[in-house]
């Protein structure tokens, strides 16, 4: 008769197999669409222009670098606010860069990830150009 563990011990050393391993997860986030090709997709679905598609898409990617490569559905309105008004302290770009930008982050959140950010009103915003035009007689 074969020596029996006791059953603390084979308990101690079972595995559940019904649980996904690292392997399984990382297998099925390879056929995950991307979140760039995801942001394409609707930006086409909606009929925009291609260099619209185009400058969401490099927004989008600007802003997860600016993060150190995060996911942007682990950040929220804090972070786009930071980095709008990053964009416009450090990145010294004019109001319309800085309301490109932040429409680009709006639908990402809003179309791609569906998550909503509010009115981001803590945004440091850009000066408007204040060239003055003359009038020649």
């Amino acid at each position: 008769m074969p020596p029996q563990t006791p059953p603390n011990v084979a308990e101690k050393y079972a595995c559940d197999l019904s649980a996904p391993t690292r392997a399984g997860r990382l297998a099925a986030d390879l056929h995950a669409p991307k979140l760039r090709d995801q942001l394409r997709a609707r930006v086409r679905a909606k009929h925009y222009s291609i260099r619209t598609e185009d400058a969401y898409v490099d927004w989008a990617r600007r802003f997860i670098l600016h993060f150190d490569k995060r996911h942007p559905r682990g950040l929220g309105g804090a972070e786009v606010e930071q980095f709008l008004s990053d964009l416009a302290v450090r990145g010294n770009v004019s109001a319309s860069t800085q309301n490109q930008a932040k429409s680009a982050l709006l639908f990402l959140y809003r179309a791609v990830l569906g998550q909503e950010l509010g009115w981001l009103q803590n945004v440091t915003q850009a000066r408007v150009c204040s060239r003055t035009l003359f009038a020649y007689p």
